[in-house]
């Protein structure tokens, strides 16, 4: 009740001062939905304004200077120099992701406010959620640029040199701004690591404007891959001693999102669950104790106690994620509790991790009965979840507690993450753990699909982000953890292009297995492993050589021997002519001229010592990062 009254008192005080709020959509920009705060309403007098929009200089698509943004947003480049006066020339590179301020004309259309231009798509060819959410970085909505070119097929890739009307977000404030000041509101993009109070420093504003600004209560959750509307009384600047939002290139150590989406019903959650939650865990050690007496009935002693065995692994209802964001499945699912579940003696330790505990029937239809075409590997499968997709793995019982060990001690954005667990139907048998699933599949699909290249730039971001998770691993969690299965397949791309290394944790049954298939295949694994069996973070780095020569020349590392020697040219005694010859041979053709000729070469360089026979002259993974670090 006090919590409520607050609330009010808020709205009634704060937001006060804005008679013509608008409201924050938190759903991601290529979502097909339409929300209040997908577009803004023109609820204001004022049926247009000159306001602004923050664009962020864009390495993907080659917007890095003044010029380039100035064409997008078809602006003159003095007149956005004079907005930007802390950039030199509009012709003077910028950092990837600084930003910059874009004015624009806001007018009320029909029912909403919008900034206009049209875009003439590249001959490369780009999906609608591409242009929205990556070329216009979120300014609007995929399904709002969907609705504004009806003539266009929207489930198929936009055709090179096509037209498309493109109305961006924007919002004009009352004319009435004696009682707010309110000149400007400014549509800001957010990317990962904005947060309320960082905006409110680097535009020198109080969160309580921003929130009221936005229609949102205190303390609630913005996300990245939307956008928010900034206030603003006077000339646009930015805090410049206050960094800029960075590009999405994530450092060495776990990187924390902003919280769950649904914020004030989880804390209402989370106060009511830590007054009971000491009864609650009495009745849990109750229940299992329970159970355990009716599996006693059930299977019998010699059952029991090989069950008891394999260390009854701990699955937990939701945990009050509000650190994790869109890292965990979303809030408020039904439908999560299993018969097939125990708490185990972990808990009197303390709860490192905890997953939503999916019941078989929860895996049925998300695979759609584990149909062939939901299959993407083996024992693998695709399925859908709450709308978004994830990857259900079945595994062996006594291998799921290695998994899931493994992914309590980590956290990182470059490696893809363990959503929750099913313990299988009248046995232990069988498991089935449920990842996400990034949008863009698998690297090795990526580099196979020719229609939709992968860019040059995007490849060396791959690396990058492979590079970092493996270094993480290596490094930065005790102890260290060899990955021993890295390959093309267990790398998976998200909607933004970025890495994530898969399968996680069960590395020892798949590495065997991968060396009974590929045993009589040289230059897949590290030679040592098949002879000595060695686990060690020099298989990795064996492996990420392989992956290398793959991202460089689009081929699968099935070809063996083949692709390692492919490379043979770089060992010296080939003229210099003759060497780079040979080199854009061996680059993948479908990059045609879209590559830095002494990237490619630093690239093969570098996979071709990583695939050194001898472990102790393969370079460590601290060594590759620094060579990586500067092309991305």
């Amino acid at each position: 009740m006090v919590q409520y009254f607050l609330i009010i008192f808020w709205v009634l005080v704060v937001d006060s001062s804005f008679a013509t709020q608008q409201y924050y959509d938190a759903s991601e920009c290529q979502f097909n939905t339409s929300n209040p705060g997908t577009r803004y309403t023109c609820n204001s007098i004022q049926q247009s304004c000159k306001t602004f929009l923050i664009y962020r200089a864009n390495q993907d698509f080659q917007i890095q200077n003044l010029l380039n943004i100035s064409a997008l947003f078809q602006k003159n480049s003095d007149e956005m120099l004079d907005w930007n006066s802390n950039i030199a020339s509009p012709s003077e590179t910028l950092k990837p992701g600084r930003e910059v301020f874009i004015p624009i004309n806001c007018l009320c259309s029909g029912q909403y406010f919008e900034s206009s231009l049209n875009y003439t798509v590249p001959a490369a060819n780009l999906s609608f959620p591409e242009i929205a959410c990556q070329v216009f970085e979120g300014l609007l909505k995929a399904s709002t640029l969907i609705q504004a070119n009806p003539s266009q097929d929207q489930h198929n890739v936009s055709i090179g040199g096509i037209k498309l009307h493109v109305p961006l977000k924007c919002a004009c404030p009352d004319n009435n701004s004696s009682s707010t000041g309110v000149q400007y509101l400014v549509t800001y993009p957010l990317f990962e690591g904005d947060a309320t109070i960082t905006l409110s420093e680097k535009f020198g504003i109080s969160p309580d404007e921003l929130m009221a600004a936005n229609s949102l209560e205190p303390k609630a959750t913005i996300f990245p891959d939307t956008t928010i509307l900034v206030p603003l009384k006077s000339k646009p600047t930015l805090n410049l001693n206050f960094p800029d939002s960075p590009p999405p290139t994530p450092g060495f150590l776990p990187t924390v999102t902003v919280e769950n989406k649904k914020g004030t019903k989880l804390r209402n959650l989370y106060i009511a669950g830590s007054i009971v939650g000491f009864f609650l865990v009495l009745v849990s050690l109750l229940a299992c104790g329970l159970y355990v007496k009716a599996l006693k009935k059930w299977k019998g002693e010699k059952n029991l106690q090989s069950f008891t065995d394999r260390n009854s692994i701990l699955s937990c209802s939701t945990p009050p994620s509000a650190q994790t964001g869109r890292s965990s499945p979303r809030s408020g699912q039904t439908g999560r509790s299993s018969t097939n579940s125990c708490l185990s003696p972990d808990l009197l330790a303390g709860i490192k991790f905890s997953l939503y505990n999916y019941s078989i029937e929860d895996i049925r239809r998300a695979t759609n009965e584990f149909d062939e075409n939901t299959k993407i590997g083996e024992q693998i499968y695709k399925g859908l979840i709450d709308n978004g997709d994830v990857m259900i793995k079945q595994m062996k019982f006594e291998d799921t507690k290695q998994v899931i060990d493994m992914h309590s001690r980590i956290n990182h954005i470059n490696i893809v993450n363990l959503h929750g667990v099913c313990y299988g139907e009248n046995d232990f048998s069988w498991s089935y753990l449920v990842f996400e699933l990034p949008t863009n599949g698998c690297l090795r699909d990526c580099l196979l699909n020719q229609p939709k290249r992968l860019r040059w730039s995007k490849r060396t971001q791959i690396a990058f982000d492979v590079a970092t998770g493996l270094h993480y691993l290596h490094y930065c969690i005790f102890p260290s953890y060899a990955h021993m299965s890295v390959n093309s397949r267990n790398i998976f791309v998200t909607s933004k292009w970025r890495a994530k290394l898969a399968n996680i944790g069960s590395s020892i049954s798949t590495l065997a297995s991968s060396t009974r298939n590929y045993n009589d295949i040289n230059g897949l694994i590290a030679p040592e492993y098949p002879v000595h069996g060695s686990a060690s973070e020099k298989v990795d780095i064996f492996a990420f050589g392989v992956v290398l020569l793959e991202i460089i020349s689009g081929k699968e590392a099935l070809e063996g021997n083949l692709l390692k020697e492919s490379i043979g040219f770089l060992g010296g005694g080939e003229s210099e002519g003759g060497c780079f010859d040979q080199l854009r041979n061996f680059i993948d053709p479908s990059l045609e001229e879209d590559y830095l000729l002494a990237e490619a070469l630093c690239l093969a360089v570098l996979a071709k010592a990583c695939i050194e026979d001898d472990p102790l002259r393969r370079p460590s993974m601290d060594d590759i990062l620094k060579v990586l670090g500067r092309m991305v």
